[in-house]
């Protein structure tokens, strides 16, 4: 049975998580009785379970399907304790680099957050990230793929390594979910696709609200004079950078800048991350989901063995003996290497933190932007701050320019914004609407907070396919089809009954119904009663009782409603059995049949008393009395080729009563097409009187048999 929801039009939309604020992604997508998680990820700047997103207001067990657009903890990070922890039961997608990142991603995430102090609870351990693997599906981009009737596939986000858009189709309304993206191709990623089929609704982020990113050129340059400016004044730079993602783009800038600057070659460059190996083989295994340059250049020389930049697994292989620059996890200095060389570096004017990409409220990085005088270490010591900060987005978000014209390629009717805080989301959608009015192109842009209920209103058109046999022939206009509806899911079929099977799984069978019932009544006196029910009841097999006289014999057999119903008749036994095979039709006739049985049974009329033979007219007689009943005494009934004709003595037209309508064109007017609606209703009259007056005939002939 389907549930209430099932056949609505509206189309839900809740954000549990980068509801009007970044981090923790987590939104519930719900139509046609269909749930779809999109990503599940935890917020950088709280611990515990402060930081899992609202899954508390909606029925996890009730989720169809959970999509992941990529690895950042934000949009994965809640994942294992949801596929563990919870009565989750739904499939789960994300793309094969995503799957083999988010495993050493988290790995690591379950081990420094062990920095966070006793006081913090883990939300899961390395067991059950482990054990989350196995529930993971992986999916290619373009692939399409359905589950419980939702179709999707996955678009090239750009961003990071893997990073998806998925396309989700339900009952033929499309939505998009950008996730995290970026139009602009960088020293390594692709530029985010834009689908070529327009969605009805649009999620996507929102994050550097109106802001427009500079120049590439213009960033890279102020960035690599930022970290020479550190460097020859003896101080140390720090880089607080993600393991995957932007530390490789910021590896690439600084490998190249050294290479071309030969007074800095004894300034040590570093990669701290647990996950140094792991990373740099994870981009070589999945160097196709890079761009071009970088596909170009592997060819002839891996670009990712750096030549100036070295790594470190751990901070007990790091001398601190003087300049240098240092690359380290995570990269919002929530813990960590990167929090224990930025506590350790803050003090000193000489050294240099650089923030290359986005912030989230709450966490160090976003704080020491504002320029603190001092900030608190991981064991609540106040630490004076007197170190640079500065701020160079390498960050592979999307910047107004870009999400405005990724929309206007797009068209959609409605626009949602999430991933963003409050004043550059509303700004985003007011400069969207802006634009759009000008350009007089509809649309309409939402931005609700977390747990807040979005809902839009769809009605789509319900169409079949017309399939096997009944495909073979194109029907005419307003021609009635009839067939089987087979309903899959959100598409419909068409077809006739015997190719169920080869169709469908669905199989055909029939289920014999027999019901027994008493009757120890005349022969003549059943057939009778059935035939005031249906004029078809005939007779088909008649034994005398007495050359019968063993109990369980047939002595008779009856078919009424064309041979749909069958009437044994066990005339030493009293019972008469009727058989059917059961469908909603069927069962209506036999319970009429049944009826007509009982009340033969229960009011057993003598024979003598029952219409016979002479009661009725001979068929020529009676027919020329109908019609004569009907179109006047003027009328007489004359044979012609055709068959029997009504004649109007008056103008001499000629009706045809019964025959053939094919046969030659006779003088006087007797085609029927004359008069098409009174010949038609004289057939039809015809043909009954006929089937009543043979029928009673044959009853009559009865009479003389023993029963």
């Amino acid at each position: 049975m389907e549930e209430e929801g099932d056949n609505s039009d509206s189309l839900c939309f809740t954000p549990l998580g980068s509801g009007q604020e970044v981090g923790r992604s987590c939104h519930l997508l719900e139509y046609k009785g269909k749930r779809v998680m999109l990503d599940c990820g935890v917020h950088p700047g709280l611990h515990g379970v402060d930081a899992l997103p609202f899954v508390d207001f909606v029925e996890i067990e009730n989720i169809d399907l959970l999509l992941i657009t990529h690895f950042h903890l934000d949009h994965c990070g809640a994942l294992p304790w949801l596929l563990q922890k919870t009565a989750f039961q739904g499939k789960c997608f994300m793309t094969h680099a995503t799957k083999a990142i988010y495993r050493m991603l988290l790995g690591d995430y379950v081990r420094i957050s062990k920095y966070g102090g006793p006081d913090r609870n883990q939300l899961y351990t390395e067991d059950d990230l482990e054990k989350s693997m196995a529930k993971i599906e992986t999916i290619d981009f373009r692939e399409q793929k359905e589950v419980n009737g939702i179709r999707f596939w996955p678009y090239v986000a750009g961003h990071v390594l893997g990073a998806c858009q998925f396309m989700i189709e339900i009952a033929g309304v499309r939505v998009l979910y950008t996730g995290d993206f970026s139009c602009l191709e960088d020293r390594h990623l692709c530029a985010a696709e834009i689908p070529p089929i327009t969605p009805q609704v649009l999620i996507t982020e929102s994050t550097y609200g109106t802001q427009t990113h500079e120049d590439r050129a213009v960033r890279e340059k102020r960035f690599t004079q930022m970290v020479h400016d550190i460097v020859t004044r003896g101080g140390r730079c720090l880089i607080p950078a993600f393991a995957i993602g932007p530390a490789q783009e910021l590896m690439l800038i600084l490998d190249e800048y050294w290479e071309s600057h030969q007074e800095l070659h004894d300034i040590p460059v570093y990669y701290a991350s647990s996950l140094a190996k792991k990373c740099m083989s994870v981009y070589q295994t999945f160097v196709n989901g890079m761009n071009s340059r970088i596909q170009k250049q592997i060819a002839v020389k891996n670009p990712f063995i750096f030549k100036h930049v070295s790594t470190l697994r751990g901070m007990d292989q790091f001398e601190d003996a003087g300049p240098c620059v240092v690359l380290a996890t995570p990269g919002m200095l929530q813990s960590g290497f990167s929090r224990e060389l930025f506590e350790s570096w803050c003090p000193d004017t000489k050294n240099g933190c650089i923030i290359a990409g986005y912030c989230v409220e709450g966490t160090l990085a976003k704080h020491i932007l504002s320029e603190p005088e001092e900030i608190v270490s991981l064991s609540g010591e106040k630490l004076p701050m007197r170190m640079q900060v500065g701020y160079v987005s390498f960050s592979a978000h999307t910047d107004y320019h870009q999400t405005s014209n990724f929309v206007k390629a797009l068209k959609p009717p409605h626009l949602v914004l999430v991933h963003g805080e409050l004043h550059e989301m509303s700004r985003l959608k007011s400069g969207i609407e802006r634009q759009f009015q000008d350009d007089n192109i509809p649309i309409e842009v939402h931005n609700p907070r977390n747990t807040e209920r979005l809902q839009l209103q769809f009605r789509g058109e319900k169409t079949a396919k017309v399939i096997g046999k009944l495909a073979q022939r194109v029907p005419e206009n307003n021609e009635t089809i009839s067939g089987v509806l087979v309903k899959n899911n959100f598409s419909y079929s068409i077809m006739v009954p015997e190719e169920l099977g080869s169709y469908t799984s669905l199989r055909i069978s029939s289920l014999e119904q027999r019901m027994s019932v008493h009757y120890s009544g005349s022969l003549k006196l059943l057939i009778f009663n059935l035939q005031q029910l249906n004029d078809d009841a005939c007779l088909i097999q008649n034994i005398k009782l007495k050359e019968i006289s063993k109990k369980g014999s047939v002595t008779q057999a009856i078919t009424v409603f064309q041979g749909k119903v069958n009437v044994t008749v066990y005339g030493n036994d009293h019972v008469v059995v009727v058989r059917w095979d059961s469908n909603p039709v069927y069962d209506m006739y036999a319970d009429s049949v049944v009826a007509a049985i009982l009340h033969a049974q229960a009011n057993p009329v003598p024979d003598k008393y029952l219409p016979s033979n002479s009661s009725f007219p001979q068929f020529n007689t009676a027919i020329e009395g109908m019609v004569k009943h009907i179109c006047g005494d003027d009328v007489s009934i004359v044979m012609s080729e055709r068959g029997l004709l009504a004649q109007f003595e008056e103008d001499g037209r000629r009706l045809l009563v019964e025959g053939s309508s094919d046969g030659p064109v006779m003088m006087g007017g007797d085609d029927p097409m004359d008069d098409p609606t009174t010949s038609h209703l004289l057939q039809n009259l015809t043909e009954k009187m006929r089937q009543i007056v043979t029928t009673n005939t044959e009853v009559n002939e009865i009479d003389d048999m023993e029963c």
